[in-house]
């Protein structure tokens, strides 16, 4: 049975929290620039994008990038079939910039990965920093989110879905337990 963990105000408390955190480690957001990770940090970052403007009065550019092809697993997963691509859109050159990549769920690390490798590709950014919603553990790299909405200990059995309005129609956060089936 899905256990909300998170519902439509506790997200948006975290939203505001990280967002005053973003303005406070960089002393505004004059040199940033917010990346979300297609697709749900991409909403997550529009999110802290208004906040910031409410908070601060600033705009700060939003992007969205898409890792499809920068996944380690797409090999592995998709051999019959060729990526959807989603396309990258930042509308500012990144070099020189603090970038603040956005994701919805922090679990290996995998995709955070892939996200560097994409950002990379762009140009050569003075810092990347890294928020998300939730993190629930189980590192396979050695990456560390610098902003967090709720810590959420998890075991390798338990799934967690974030779900936020523009893409599903709610704001939640839920546990649930993985079928027999889909543990490997």
């Amino acid at each position: 049975m899905p256990r909300i963990i998170l519902d439509e105000a506790a997200i948006n408390r975290a939203i505001t929290r990280i967002a005053h955190e973003i303005i406070e480690r960089n002393k505004g957001v004059e040199q940033c620039v917010l990346v979300g990770i297609k697709t749900r940090g991409v909403h997550l970052a529009a999110r802290l994008a208004r906040k910031i403007e409410q908070i601060e009065g600033d705009d700060i550019p939003v992007g969205e990038v898409d890792i499809t092809l920068y996944r380690d697993d797409l090999s592995h997963e998709h051999q019959d079939e060729e990526p959807i691509l989603q396309g990258t859109d930042i509308p500012v050159d990144i070099s020189g910039l603090k970038v603040i990549l956005v994701d919805d769920v922090l679990f290996t690390g995998r995709t955070v990965r892939a996200a560097l490798d994409a950002l990379i590709d762009l140009g050569r950014p003075e810092q990347i920093q890294l928020a998300v919603l939730v993190d629930r553990g189980h590192r396979e790299l050695p990456i560390r989110p610098d902003f967090v909405g709720k810590n959420v200990p998890t075991s390798k059995t338990e799934i967690i879905s974030a779900r936020v309005t523009e893409a599903d129609g709610t704001d939640e956060v839920v546990i649930d337990q993985r079928s027999e089936t889909s543990i490997h």
